[in-house]
């Protein structure tokens, strides 16, 4: 690593946006998985009526791991600066820090992920702008000059 030292605070901002949005889509997840027909967190299974699923069980799945364990993978990562060499062979950015590529790619996997939700169930909701704000707030952070400095390798 070719920084050391203290975090910078937009990077502890990015941390905890990361772990936020990891609890909840882990949360979220595991509620759908339990109850795949939604009723658990009042989301009716008539919203996947133009999807290619007819329960929650593959899209909690999907929630789950992809928004909820990537993201906390990327704020364990962000927050130690943990060597591991496995998740450098997904990282498109070999002078970064593997950590701050996959913040990266929670930004997009969010943005698309509400994409697609907007598309299947055919409604834009409140809820929809905040998350699509959201993801476009990391990817934000992410690419701030302090953030990609300390992250440099």
């Amino acid at each position: 690593m070719s920084v050391t030292g203290k975090i910078p605070a937009v990077g502890i901002f990015l941390i905890v946006l990361q772990v936020l949005l990891g609890i909840g889509a882990v949360g979220g997840g595991a509620a759908l998985v339990i109850d795949p027909s939604g009723e658990l967190i009042g989301m009716p299974n008539r919203i996947l009526a133009h999807s290619p699923f007819s329960s929650f069980f593959i899209p909690a799945i999907i929630l789950f791991i992809i928004l909820g364990i990537g993201p906390l993978t990327a704020a364990h990562g962000l927050a130690r600066r943990s060597d591991w060499s496995i998740m450098n062979r997904l990282n498109l950015f070999p002078d970064q820090h593997w950590a701050w590529a996959y913040s990266l790619y929670t930004g997009f996997a969010l943005i698309i992920w509400i994409a697609l939700e907007v598309y299947f169930i055919q409604a834009v909701t409140g809820v929809h702008l905040f998350y699509l704000f959201y993801g476009l707030m990391i990817q934000a952070v992410t690419m701030l000059p302090a953030v990609q400095k300390y992250y440099s390798e």
